[in-house]
């Protein structure tokens, strides 16, 4: 495949060849990293709805226990029951915490999903301003023509 004179001129100057060549086996590669991704995100979300799924049982069963046991502190009066209350409330707010940050982990694996892959492609030259400058001026010189 020939590309245009303007190519042309930069190939001859840097000594490069304009051939360019596809590959089967990068497109193979492309489909093959898509369907991995795929079904990496669908065991996210499995993930997610079985773990959600468990913290909000979890925060049933426990509000049901801390119900019981104020009951209980309530009746007999003891220091221990209502130590044990205290404790079950506070295992039932670190699974409600829990819960919330399932909830943001799930919504920023969704944003890197969306944002998809970047591709930098950086021109570098080696060589002198000077030789830049020439170079440059002969490029806008040959468009002219």
């Amino acid at each position: 495949m020939k590309m245009s004179k303007k190519f042309d001129d930069l190939n001859q100057t840097f000594n490069v060849t304009s051939d360019i060549v596809s590959s089967n086996v990068e497109k193979d590669t492309s489909i093959e990293k898509i369907e991995k991704i795929a079904s990496t995100v669908d065991d996210i979300r499995k993930d997610y709805d079985y773990t959600r799924g468990n913290l909000y049982s979890l925060i049933e069963k426990g509000q049901e226990a801390i119900n019981g046991i104020l009951e209980l502190a309530q009746e007999s009066e003891m220091p221990r029951a209502y130590e044990v209350a205290g404790q079950l409330i506070k295992n039932v707010a670190d699974a409600t915490d829990k819960l919330m940050d399932l909830q943001k982990k799930l919504k920023d694996v969704e944003e890197e999903k969306q944002k998809g892959p970047t591709t930098v492609n950086n021109a570098l030259f080696v060589g002198s301003t000077a030789e830049l400058a020439k170079l440059l001026k002969q490029q806008t010189q040959n468009e002219d023509l």
